[in-house]
């Protein structure tokens, strides 16, 4: 009778450790929501180890992304304007539902123009999730939306933290509307690097790519790894999932993992004139964007698309 108690009492004791562990794996800790320049409402999130990532409501737009040591790894611009409905130089811009100025909306869409909300109904989390800080947005189609685009959306976007740091955006667009509609896309993180003479882009060897210096012209890229000593703006096509930036000074390796988005952009103005631009703001950043470009993605009614960025900062070797 003695042994049988001991065993119950082991076994609850076992099951008390293992709730305690899945609660710390999945807990989703409290955010911060609070005011940020010019009155801006943002959303702050720190995971345990203090890692964090902040998200404005205008543009449903990231502006900081921090590792345990405080480190920034995203650039926000110097000039940049926190001024609705002029846009946000800097962090990670959602370009929808047109890239650039090829289409009849205003430039790279109008979603980074509109005040997003928190998701209050989002999509469950998986069985198996490692998130471990996150915060739910949702902007749905306005009536002015309507007039310069007619077609019904809603946009979904989770932002959270991984159990390295990682910081994932996960992109899903519905088609609430009762015709299909097609759009191009990009999200657009302005990365943190040392020095832009000193990092070189990997993985993108031997691919098509559209030189938007050049309107568009079509080459093949036949070097190891983009390096810049100028201006540099590449629409690179049907790309491998993982794209990585080495930065030799600072010995890391940010690594850019995408699912649904054929397409990556790599840019960097260099010297050239971008009004919301610090004059020395270009040696700070590089952008390699998750993107569609060249083929539209087709949402019929009813149906939601998905698109996964994922961002890890690693040790060089």
């Amino acid at each position: 009778m003695e042994n049988k108690r001991n065993l119950g009492y082991l076994i609850f004791l076992w099951a008390l450790l293992v709730a305690a562990v899945v609660a710390m794996a999945t807990e989703h800790r409290p955010f911060e929501r609070t005011k940020g320049i010019n009155g801006l409402e943002k959303i702050i999130i720190h995971d345990r180890r203090g890692r964090s990532f902040e998200v404005y409501l205008y543009g449903g737009q990231v502006s900081s992304w921090k590792n345990e040591h405080g480190e920034e790894l995203l650039v926000m611009s110097s000039k940049a304007i926190f001024d609705p409905p002029t846009p946000i130089r800097g962090g990670i811009p959602i370009l929808f539902p047109q890239y650039s100025n090829t289409g009849p909306l205003p430039s790279h869409g109008f979603v980074r123009n509109r005040f997003w909300e928190i998701d209050t109904n989002p999509p469950q989390l998986p069985s198996s999730s490692s998130y471990v800080a996150w915060v739910d947005l949702i902007l749905r189609s306005s009536q002015d939306d309507l007039k310069i685009w007619p077609h019904k959306f809603e946009y979904r976007l989770r932002i959270h933290l991984g159990p390295e740091g990682d910081l994932t955006l996960t992109s899903r667009i519905k088609n609430i509307d009762v015709k299909p509609f097609n759009f191009t896309m990009a999200l657009h993180p302005y990365f943190s690097v040392s020095d832009i003479s000193e990092i070189q882009v990997e993985g993108l060897q031997n691919l098509n790519y559209l030189d938007q210096q050049k309107n568009r012209a079509r080459f093949t890229d036949h070097d190891k790894a983009i390096t810049f000593k100028s201006q540099l703006d590449r629409i690179y096509l049907s790309t491998p999932n993982e794209i990585r930036i080495v930065d030799n000074k600072k010995k890391k390796t940010i690594v850019v993992y995408k699912e649904g988005q054929v397409d990556s952009v790599v840019w960097n103005p260099w010297e050239k004139k971008v009004v919301d631009l610090g004059a020395e703001d270009y040696r700070r950043f590089v952008t390699v964007e998750s993107a569609a470009i060249e083929k539209p993605i087709t949402v019929k009614p009813g149906e939601e698309w998905k698109g996964i960025l994922q961002m890890t900062v690693v040790p060089s070797s």
